[in-house]
């Protein structure tokens, strides 16, 4: 959420992020009724003054007066009432500016690269796509997936299981060593919680929802988040650190008819997410991205995976982002990179509605800022990992930093297939 303050002070910046974002909201409906509901808090606070001042000289004459007061006073609080609803839900719908660095563009095909790292594979045989190796290595069952849990349902089983677990702790082996805090994280969040994080109002219909007002989360920046809730920080404590394992649910909404073959998208799957709330500083974010962009790279190269890194476009901004990069994996078969990271600058708009603040030497309150970025996340990574590491008699190896993990350096087809 956005300062109101800013917002008044700067409605063309506003107008302009609101263009570039191709996103439809009515500004100047927020500017009339907060002007309307500043009115309308004077007037409340006038005549509480008055009645105030009439009860402590009360007089049996006076009553009616006191009692028109009274009824005038209830009546513009029930309009300050209706109108602070409104306000409050057209705040909650007010993006967040992009930085001036963001290119212009509608979709991810106007995301723009920013470098490459490591080398793609130059085979010298006919490779395999991801859904024949796993077929043939016996590491997922798609039927008794779809069977138990429905379109994109999916179990994981032998090396394609142990690969996974493996992934995590690599993961998290990693970045404890770098200062992270480890956490495994809560799946089921209340609702506030997304409201506060800004994936509420907006992204009801990807979300999967109890009937006890909780939700599933898509990522475990959603609890961690809301960790510190209602907290001040000492500017001492700053950067906070974390590292969480959580499973994540996503709907995929509007995206049947993509990817539904294999795991690439699936709507039930488990990720390592980082999160870091630093100082109330551009710099400081920027330099924080950065550094967990490094991370993720970093990561990739060490799993043997040819990577790159985009800056997603504005149109491809996710709402309450201010910058984001997505790092994508070589997939040999399609001859193309795909996501398989995604690394965020939020500034102070998710801890501002959280009220996560923290005191600065100066004495002065402040709201921190936020970044997070996925780790890793399972089961997409695979298919980067599987056809990248696949050898001509249909094995794959496994990427050397798993290998102690697993307690092997390859991966074999079966001879039976499909062994339960």
């Amino acid at each position: 959420m956005l300062d109101i303050k800013f917002i008044r002070e700067n409605p063309d910046l506003l107008k302009q992020a609101i263009s570039k974002r191709h996103y439809n909201f009515d500004l100047e409906r927020l500017l009339k009724i907060d002007e309307v509901r500043r009115g309308l808090i004077k007037e409340v606070e006038s005549l509480r003054e008055e009645q105030n001042k009439a009860s402590e000289n009360f007089s049996k004459e006076k009553l009616e007066d006191l009692k028109q007061l009274k009824d005038s006073l209830q009546k513009k609080e029930a309009e300050f009432t209706k109108i602070d609803v409104e306000f409050r839900r057209l705040m909650l719908l007010v993006p967040n500016i992009p930085d001036p660095v963001v290119p212009e563009g509608k979709s991810d095909e106007d995301n723009v690269e920013i470098r490459r790292v490591g080398e793609t594979k130059n085979f010298n045989f006919k490779i395999r796509d991801h859904h024949t190796l796993l077929r043939e290595l016996d590491l997922v069952d798609l039927e008794r997936g779809t069977k138990i849990s429905g379109f994109r349902g999916y179990f994981l089983k032998n090396e394609g299981a142990l690969l996974s677990m493996a992934l995590w702790q690599f993961a998290f082996d990693y970045l404890i060593k770098k200062g992270f805090t480890p956490f495994i994280a809560p799946s089921l969040v209340k609702e506030n919680i997304f409201v506060e994080t800004g994936k509420l109002p907006l992204f009801r219909e990807d979300l999967y929802a109890t009937d006890d007002n909780l939700f599933l989360v898509p990522s475990a920046e959603i609890p961690m988040m809301g960790y510190h809730e209602n907290e001040i920080l000492q500017e001492e404590e700053l950067p906070k650190k974390y590292v969480a394992f959580s499973p994540c649910y996503r709907r995929e909404a509007g995206s049947y008819g993509k990817d539904e073959k294999g795991i690439y998208r699936v709507h039930e799957f488990m990720k390592v997410e980082l999160i870091i709330l630093c100082k109330a500083e551009h710099q400081e974010s920027v330099k924080w991205h950065e550094e967990v962009t490094r991370y993720s790279e970093e990561m990739l190269v060490a799993l043997g995976l040819p990577c790159r890194v985009v800056i997603n476009c504005v149109g491809d901004l996710p709402f309450g982002f201010v910058k984001m990069y997505d790092i994508e994996a070589w997939i040999p078969s399609e001859k193309r990179y795909r996501e398989s990271h995604s690394s965020s600058i939020v500034h102070d708009f998710q801890t501002r509605r959280l009220k996560i603040r923290y005191k600065s030497h100066d004495g002065k309150i402040r709201f921190a800022h936020s970044l997070n970025n996925t780790a890793i996340a399972t089961p997409r990574i695979l298919q980067s990992i599987l056809e990248n590491h696949q050898k001509e008699n249909g094995s794959v190896e496994i990427p050397e930093v798993l290998r102690k993990y697993i307690g092997k350096d390859v991966i074999t087809p079966r001879s039976s297939k499909n062994v339960s």
